[in-house]
């Protein structure tokens, strides 16, 4: 074939070049997040991670991985970007601290269309922010240029993250018993979840992103929407260091408590919280009012204005809530473990949410 009329990569729709730079844009970024275990250097094969460096001893590895849902569309229509990779780095590290794990390195994928270097840098400026948050390094990540799988201006994020935690200090502990305490720990908000639902209401509507939040007149619609989801990774781990007593944590994501708390119990035991005791923040509410949304399908759609949820022992909940005071938390106190009865649901509502 005449080399002149041959097809090109860039012909194609991938340009390499653009990749490349992105690399060297984003390269500030990635050695922010340098830590002890990583030098957070990209651009090689693999990213490493020094174990021992890191100071463990009798270590148990945690993985996790996620992506951010249909909340990057918002980011996308809203021409926001900065934002979603904390989001990111959030539902990937906060799963990694139930189980008593500091998160110790990240990667991330991010995949689109057709590669636009300024929005795909916020994207990572904004991962890079929210392993600093995390105290984790991100050692590495991948850029795929998929012209035909994506329309537009669309890309999807993963995540991976990885942690450890000492083998005697893994979480959640077998001992929990009827009259052990729950604590919660307050949301920024709808953090990743549930925005398929979100949309739809959008839609129905007929609500635009750039419109005053009518939650929040010193925002936009869009802007409110976005805010990031909360990394509990600093104030847990200086808690489980300074006071015993904590027996589970659980992450409060997609399934609302009804999904994710059995998670972390025997089955023996149920629990009871009541509802009256939660801030909802007002874009739950304004939410549930737009949308006719039931409070039934509010508390298994969304957090509702609690992000996590620790399980404590009943003599310990004093020492555990002013550890949290100290590390900057403001804990609920939302309910107790009770001994599982037949039939009964594992997580038992009293009260209503203030909607």
């Amino acid at each position: 074939m005449d080399k002149k009329n041959g097809l090109t990569y860039a012909e194609a729709g991938v340009d390499i070049d653009a990749g490349n730079a992105l690399v060297e844009t984003i390269k500030p970024f990635v050695r922010a997040t340098r830590r002890k275990g990583a030098d957070a250097e990209i651009g090689g094969f693999g990213g490493l991670f020094d174990l021992k460096a890191a100071g463990f001893h009798d270590p148990i590895l945690v993985a996790a991985n996620d992506g951010v849902g249909s909340k990057v569309k918002l980011a996308i229509d809203s021409s926001r970007h900065e934002t979603i990779g904390i989001d990111l780095v959030a539902m990937c590290v906060n799963d990694l601290i139930v189980q008593g794990a500091e998160p110790l390195f990240f990667l991330d994928y991010y995949a689109t269309g057709k590669l636009e270097p300024a929005t795909a840098a916020d994207v990572i400026k904004g991962i890079a922010e929210g392993c600093r948050e995390a105290g984790c390094a991100l050692i590495g990540g991948e850029t795929a240029e998929m012209p035909g799988l994506y329309a537009g201006k669309d890309y999807d994020l993963a995540g991976f993250a990885v942690g450890a935690v000492e083998r005697g200090n893994l979480l959640p502990r077998a001992d929990m018993v009827p009259g052990d305490m729950l604590l919660g720990l307050p949301s920024s908000g709808l953090h990743s979840n549930g925005f398929s639902l979100v949309r739809r209401v959008l839609t129905l509507k007929g609500l635009d992103l750039g419109m005053v939040a009518p939650f929040a007149p010193d925002t936009t619609l869009g802007m409110a929407l976005l805010a990031p989801t909360r990394i509990y990774v600093r104030p847990l781990l200086q808690t489980l260091a300074t006071a015993p007593g904590i027996k589970a944590l659980a992450h409060i994501t997609g399934g609302g408590f009804q999904d994710n708390l059995p998670r972390v119990l025997p089955a023996s035991l149920d629990l009871q919280i009541d509802l009256s005791r939660i801030y909802v923040p007002a874009v739950f509410g304004w939410l549930a009012r737009e949308g006719g949304i039931e409070e039934s399908e509010m508390l298994r759609t969304f957090n509702c204005g609690i992000g996590m949820v620790l399980v404590v022992a009943a003599g310990s909940i004093e020492t555990v809530e002013d550890a949290l005071r100290q590390a900057g938390e403001k804990p609920v106190r939302l309910g107790s473990v009770v001994e599982s009865a037949p039939a009964s649901a594992r997580v038992q509502f009293q009260g209503r949410l203030s909607l």
